[in-house]
């Protein structure tokens, strides 16, 4: 039958798809997982140590997170069944919307499903085919996805490179001075960056570039995703632990990290939000989230702006620090919680991997596309629900495995 010919067709060229990704090292399969998040996993039949979630602050698993996801789910039901703009705007992602707004200190807040949607759709919405996005080089994949996917003209800088970014800058300038001198529309120029970079845990110099951005009338997105619950006065992120927080016209977010539960969110101007909700596709034809998911975050979120969220990132701080120092790492002025091991290629990642799991300890190998070509690594991810014990073990298992770590892997 030509259906099932069809068929065999396809399974004959995924089937050599993958057997291509494994001759490169770059077969993937999912791992069940048999136990909630924490500084412990179950793996099949063994309990070993995680030093892979971004779980920062052990929150996932905090009683008072979990028990508001199920009152939430008890008294709201399982699913928001519907979009936001149909009949799922439930009270959970109002309140919780109105916490990031103060928590952030912008005017308003729009959550998303997950941090992949929510660059996708505001990217899109914030620029056009006639527009610029200037992109720094590591940014995440659902931040380049949403600048490939919104049509503007794509340019990269370097990473952390002002001089770069200034000259793409400049040339951005010129394009919109000469579409002005031609009587059309000229373009928007965004900006875009992380403030925490996911796979590197180094900074971006948000002050410098939100002075590059003034001075070409650029706008700024600024994805917080690995600093938000972690940086700065009360955990609100690099921008504000910088004061560059009131210069950035689009401040992102994850709620799935440091805040332990799921989705994604965008603050600033009443303006920007009432536009996003109206545009960002992302956001207008998708189900809401669940509302236990809005629950855990708001309450996660309540957490790391008291006394309790002080403690926690100290505890991780002290974590980091033990950790940075036997490994004979320097200090940074900025720690994170992610620390990376460049080994290089692929394999070398891979038999790293293999190996601290064998010694009990669970590292992810993290290779092409999620990190250059040629600079596959162990991503470490700490958290304040790690002993100082957790940490000594994982430290002296690189050391017995002669693992040497890099700061910089490309």
């Amino acid at each position: 039958m030509g259906d099932s010919a069809a068929i065999m067709k396809l399974e004959e060229e995924l089937t050599r798809r993958l057997a291509r990704l494994q001759e490169q090292g770059l077969y993937r399969t999912l791992r069940e997982v048999g136990s909630a998040q924490g500084p412990r996993l179950t793996l099949g039949n063994r309990t070993v140590l995680n030093f892979g979630s971004n779980d920062y602050l052990g929150l996932a698993g905090d009683p008072r997170v979990r028990e508001a996801a199920a009152e939430a789910a008890r008294h709201w039901g399982a699913g928001s069944g519907a979009s936001r703009l149909v009949c799922g705007n439930l009270e959970p992602h109002v309140r919780l919307e109105s916490a990031l707004a103060e928590f952030k200190k912008t005017e308003a807040a729009l959550t998303f499903s997950s941090g992949y949607t929510t660059a996708v759709g505001t990217l899109c919405a914030l620029a056009g085919k006639d527009d610029i996005v200037i992109l720094d080089k590591r940014a995440h994949a659902c931040l380049v996805d949403g600048a490939r996917l919104s049509g503007a003209r794509l340019r990269v800088f370097a990473h952390n490179d002002l001089e770069d970014l200034e000259h793409i800058l400049k040339w951005a300038a010129d394009v919109r001075a000469r579409r002005v001198q031609a009587g059309t529309a000229p373009p928007v120029i965004l900006i875009v960056t992380e403030s925490v970079f996911s796979m590197d845990g180094d900074t971006a110099p948000l002050r410098k570039i939100a002075g590059l951005k003034d001075a070409y009338d650029a706008w700024l997105l600024v994805d917080e995703a690995h600093a938000t619950g972690l940086l700065g006065p009360a955990g609100a992120g690099l921008a504000a632990e910088l004061d560059a927080h009131a210069r950035i016209e689009v401040l992102m977010g994850t709620l799935g990290k440091a805040l332990g539960s799921a989705g994604g969110f965008i603050c600033g101007s009443r303006t920007l939000i009432d536009y996003l909700v109206n545009r960002a596709r992302s956001f207008i034809f998708s189900t809401a989230p669940v509302p236990a998911a809005a629950a855990a975050a708001a309450a996660a979120l309540e957490l790391v702006r008291g006394p309790e969220g002080e403690e926690l990132r100290l505890r991780l701080k002290q974590r980091v620090s033990q950790f940075q120092a036997a490994l004979g790492r320097p200090n940074l002025e900025i720690p994170t919680a992610i620390v990376p091991l460049v080994l290089g290629p692929a394999e070398e990642a891979m038999r790293a991997a293999a190996e601290l799991l064998e010694a009990g300890i669970y590292v992810p190998a993290i290779r092409y596309p999620a990190v250059a070509r040629g600079a596959a690594r162990l991503r470490i991810t700490l958290s304040a629900a790690h002993s100082a014990e957790d940490v000594g073990q994982l430290a002296a298992a690189i050391r017995r495995l002669q693992l040497q770590p890099a700061r910089d892997g490309s």
